[in-house]
């Protein structure tokens, strides 16, 4: 009861927090809140079933341009863009899961960049219809969904409210629930959970999967709200980001990617104006949460006792 309440709580938070922000801010917590969203679905694969994946960038990407092509090339509305995006980062999960969860541990994490790559060079390769390096401004009139303008910053912040308590109360459902228990088992032990009668690849493709479908919905709706699709969030950082936004906030814990989320970015946004070496400060504070809280914030809080009914 009291997680749900602590998780209702930071939706009401963030829900007020509409009506106070400046400008400035309005609009980064929006792209924070489609950030979280994106860590989430890492979360569930690495921080609860211990896959250690760098090939979200991929999913991401797939859902990015699965909505923003079909808006572009196709005239399709965004609402049914926004979907197909969404799924087609499950369904590129599923493709790579196929594959790559044929290994495991520091192999899992070449494959899948593996893939991540080979998805960056491709989206290159078809610069004519993908824009390339460039990319493409999605159309003004496919940035309207369900009566909403996504380019004004109310209805932006709205709806990415909106799919960030979607993914996280279907977080925490998940987390709660017998395939979640399967999911902590398989990290901590998968050889008994075989023995228990478990497929660890079945699971394991299922966590893909899910994984994707958050990458994915993350991708649609932050081309599509921001107006950009391109090639740039193929690349390895966007591989990267999610896996540093749950290690700060705190793997295996609900909230921890937006803790994460909000924490790395104001702490690179902060320091790139004051300095021109913000990843090196990144870096450093990085180092110092390694030392002082491995499991990350909310992750050690809850080693320690304080907040112990944290899922």
């Amino acid at each position: 009861m009291r997680a749900l309440s602590l998780h209702l709580a930071v939706l009401a938070l963030l829900l007020a927090l509409h009506f106070v922000l400046p400008a400035y801010h309005h609009a980064n917590l929006a792209r924070i809140m489609v950030l979280a969203v994106f860590a989430m679905g890492y979360n569930i694969a690495f921080g609860y079933t211990g896959l250690l994946s760098l090939g979200h960038a991929l999913f991401l990407s797939a859902g990015m341009f699965g909505a923003g092509l079909l808006i572009q090339h196709f005239g399709l509305t965004a609402a049914p863009a926004l979907l197909i995006g969404t799924l087609a980062g499950a369904a590129m999960a599923a493709f790579t899961g196929l594959l790559a969860l044929r290994t495991a541990g520091v192999s899992l994490m070449i494959v899948t960049l593996m893939f991540a790559q080979a998805g960056y060079l491709t989206l290159l390769y078809f610069g004519a219809v993908t824009g390339g390096d460039e990319g493409f401004p999605v159309p003004a009139a496919g940035r309207v969904a369900f009566g909403l303008n996504l380019a004004a910053e109310g209805p932006r912040y709205l709806v990415a409210l909106g799919l960030f308590a979607v993914a996280l109360m279907g977080n925490l459902a998940l987390v709660r629930s017998r395939f979640g228990r399967v999911m902590v088992a398989m990290r901590e032990n998968e050889e008994r959970s075989r023995m228990l009668g478990y497929n660890p690849f079945a699971v394991k493709l299922g966590v893909m999967v899910l994984s994707g479908l958050y990458a994915g919905a993350a991708g649609a709706f932050y081309g599509v709200m921001f107006g950009y699709v391109g090639a740039t969030f193929a690349t390895i950082p966007y591989s990267i980001l999610p896996l540093l936004y749950v290690l700060l906030g705190g793997a295996g814990v609900t909230l921890g990617p937006l803790l994460g989320a909000v924490l790395m970015f104001y702490l690179i946004d902060l320091a790139s104006s004051h300095t021109t070496v913000q990843l090196a400060v990144t870096g450093g504070a990085l180092l110092v949460l390694v030392l002082f809280a491995p499991k990350g914030i909310l992750g050690s809080l809850r080693e320690r006792g304080l907040v112990s009914w944290l899922p």
